[in-house]
């Protein structure tokens, strides 16, 4: 299969790429690069440096699938610079779908997040209930979804709600709950943790690219699917990273609210099997950081690197 993926340089995207070069893939790549490039050569690998907003330098020519991850990611992010995620969040994945429509592309795989649900009280976050977005972030994600659905009679449409991303990836993020606390742990024996009653679902990146492949392997139909399959507070993390590396938790107060969980028995029931969980992720990032395979750089944190390109 051909497929088109944006921001294949990014946390999932690099995992995603070369999992999919792995079992046969044609791939093309599109990515800024503003996080760097971790991908290597290889002869089914067409790796382009470059900005979504420039839709009509995409080449799609002969692609089937578009995964599209290419966006502003996480609230501090976005809201340095809100009018450029509502143009990469929104503007640019409406474009981008016009132009799939009009090159003859099959299937477009959204990026989305569980986020766009806000703050629910219901045990079971299932995605019938109504999005109440409350960031930008939140609303960008929101908005695309309903601008791609709105194409999915031209083409197959389908929305992934990821949880929190968890484990190790070449182009690493360590501003993600598990992989932030537990590296904390490993480098300074405490382990910060702003509130900690909060809520949130979690998903190890072995499992997000799996959900990848199942759209991709199976015909499913167009709709909204979560992905998340631990929904454990964030003191709950912190504890558990502290009983492998004996850290310190320091509880501090938080001014984010947002408290979520998702049921996933939508993607379940299509036939899709969790295999990795937030034990594990801590687990590889843990091993990761001792065998020095697990480096620090500004690149590693979104917001130190959007605020350091000055956009």
């Amino acid at each position: 299969m051909n497929i088109l993926i944006t921001g294949g340089c990014g946390y999932v995207g690099t995992v995603l790429t070369n999992t999919l070069l792995k079992d046969g893939h044609k791939i093309t790549v599109l990515d800024t690069q503003w996080f760097g490039n971790h991908l290597k050569y290889h002869d089914n690998l067409t790796n382009i440096k470059g900005d979504v907003r420039d839709v009509e330098k995409i080449p799609l020519e002969g692609i089937d699938t578009i995964i599209h991850l290419a966006n502003i990611a996480n609230d501090p992010a976005v809201d340095i610079h809100p009018t450029l995620s509502w143009e990469v969040n929104v503007l640019a994945a409406q474009q981008l779908a016009e132009k799939a429509i009009k090159d003859g592309v099959k299937q477009f795989i959204y990026a989305s997040s569980g986020s766009v649900y806000g703050i629910k009280d219901e045990l079971q976050v299932t995605e019938d209930l109504s999005l109440v977005p409350i960031s930008v972030y939140n609303k960008t994600k929101m908005v695309a979804e309903r601008v791609l659905l709105s194409y999915k009679d031209k083409m197959k449409v389908i929305c992934v709600r990821p949880a929190t991303v968890c484990g190790m990836s070449d182009r690493m993020r360590l501003d993600v709950s598990v992989n932030m606390l537990t590296f904390q742990a490993l480098k300074n024996k405490k382990i910060t943790v702003f509130g900690g009653d909060q809520t949130r679902p979690n998903i190890h990146i072995n499992d997000m690219i799996r959900v990848y492949q199942h759209f991709l392997e199976n015909s499913i139909e167009s709709g909204c699917y979560n992905a998340g399959f631990e929904n454990i507070s964030i003191l709950k993390i912190a504890q558990m990273v502290s009983e492998k590396l004996d850290s310190e938790i320091i509880v501090s107060e938080s001014n984010d609210p947002r408290s979520y969980r998702q049921n996933s028995d939508k993607l379940l029931k299509t036939g899709f099997v969790q295999k990795f969980g937030v034990n594990d992720a801590i687990n590889d990032v843990i091993s990761a950081f001792k065998n020095g395979k697990l480096i620090e750089s500004d690149q590693c944190y979104t917001v130190k690197t959007m605020k350091k390109l000055n956009l």
